[in-house]
């Protein structure tokens, strides 16, 4: 290679520009070879990024970059740091002061006068707190971390619910696409045979119109479904935590189609055991609880005891003496009525709270049941009654229509129930899902 480009280099010199010319197209090809040849790598790092995800994937990649949990996860080292301030305790103070000084022109003369002599006043305070304030402290702010806690794992569990909900509304979105673009490969099939009949003189010219009509139509709706697809795309992209969602996003997998070997009675126990906002009101409840003893112990004064310097200065000698110093208020008017009473009524609304939350979680797994009933049975029915006799009739008139014993009216309207057919079939497959995930969202057993 570099033997080809000195030799080039030295032939140059010697050509017309022309030849010039031609030389540097030569260099200038090499380098765009050159250029895609190190693009190789990131072309198919892109290609790898795009490859449909997973379910699982899905997930993993919202609970690292969602944005509102991201924000709300925040609140825990907050909490954290709470109780490492909660921990502390008081600071010592350290005064100094000097007086008497003799900057006013008084003339201080011993035995003759007040003015004097100067002193210097120093003392260092410790607060003693009573009514074990700090460990109170300290346990409600742990309490409040706990609340912290569980609110975040309540944050992730509506998420994924969310996210388990925009998943199957794309998969549905794409099988609703993939059945109209089989319907309308069928009747652009028909408008095919329908021109070549045309063209023999078998048909009218108002037959192949109709077929031509309808195949435009059926191209119209798959437009709207793709952009159905891409609109669902969009959003789960969105509660991925992806601020430009990728054109060329795609999902794999199957919608749920699980049994649910359990009964209502036991869901409802598992949702009152295991909710976490139900468990981050009863660790409220527990916080307001602490907030009462400590509201009640802040009610004790605290005692401040320190020890004193005095220094004056007499003579060539200066006097040096020491003290001790103790100061609490007198809670003769402040002993903290309101903050107590203020605390007594949160726990009372934390404990109504609960009692509010777990009357409301209890409706939401009656509701949820009867739900998922009415979504199982309506995917049986449709299974067992409908998609087979759609389809049968489909290809009969199909078949019909093709032999001239059937009118084209009746091949679109067999194309079209069985379209809205498995259309439903679809959102039933999907609403069926969607109840699973609803169920362990109520009872937040698929919880990381």
């Amino acid at each position: 290679m570099k033997r080809f480009m000195t030799q080039t280099a030295i032939g140059l010199d010697n050509r017309r520009p022309a030849a010039c010319s031609a030389a540097r197209a030569a260099f200038a090809c090499l380098g765009v070879w050159v250029a895609l040849a190190f693009s190789v790598p990131a072309w198919a790092q892109q290609e790898s990024a795009a490859s449909p995800m997973t379910l699982d994937q899905v997930i993993e990649e919202a609970l690292q970059r969602n944005v509102g949990l991201i924000a709300q996860r925040y609140n825990v080292p907050i909490a954290e740091a709470r109780v490492a301030q909660a921990r502390l305790r008081p600071n010592p103070t350290l005064s100094s002061e000097t007086n008497f000084l003799d900057l006013l022109g008084a003339n201080y003369i011993p035995d003759e006068g007040p003015a004097g002599p100067a002193e210097t006043n120093t003392a260092l305070v410790f607060t003693w707190e009573t009514g074990g304030k700090r460990r109170l402290r300290t346990q409600l702010a742990r309490e409040a971390l706990g609340v912290a806690r569980y609110e975040v794992l309540d944050a992730t569990r509506t998420l994924l619910l969310e996210i388990q909900n925009a998943f199957v509304d794309l998969l549905v979105a794409k099988e609703n696409v993939r059945i109209l673009r089989e319907s309308l490969e069928a009747f652009e099939g028909v408008v095919r045979v329908n021109r070549t009949r045309f063209d023999a003189g078998d048909i009218a010219r108002v037959e192949l119109l109709r077929a031509e009509v309808a195949a435009l139509q059926f191209r119209n709706s798959v437009r709207q479904g793709d952009l159905r697809v891409r609109q669902e795309a969009v959003r789960l992209q969105t509660l991925m935590g992806r601020p430009r969602p990728d054109v060329r996003f795609d999902v794999s997998g199957e919608m749920r189609r699980d049994p649910l070997a359990t009964t209502e009675d036991e869901l409802r126990a598992d949702a009152l055991r295991m909710r976490p906002d139900l468990e981050a009101l009863r660790r409220d409840q527990l916080r307001a609880e602490a907030d009462i003893r400590v509201q009640r112990a802040e009610s004790r004064p605290n005692v401040d005891l320190g020890v004193s310097h005095h220094k004056q200065y007499v003579g060539q000698f200066p006097g040096q003496t020491a003290g001790f110093r103790v100061e609490m208020p007198l809670p003769m008017f402040n002993r903290n009525q309101g903050e107590i009473q203020r605390a007594r009524v949160e726990r009372e609304q934390a404990a109504a709270r609960v009692r509010a939350l777990e009357v409301d979680v209890q409706g939401q797994v009656a509701s949820a049941w009867q739900q998922f009933l009415t979504a199982r049975e309506l995917l049986e029915v449709i299974e067992r009654d409908l998609v087979a006799n759609a389809r049968r009739v489909r290809e009969t008139i199909e078949f019909s229509y093709r032999r001239g014993e059937a009118s084209f009216l009746d091949l679109l309207d067999a194309q079209r129930t069985f379209n809205e057919t498995m259309q439903g079939y679809n959102e039933a497959r999907g609403e069926y899902a969607r109840t699973l995930y609803l169920l362990d969202a109520i009872t937040a057993r698929d919880l990381p």
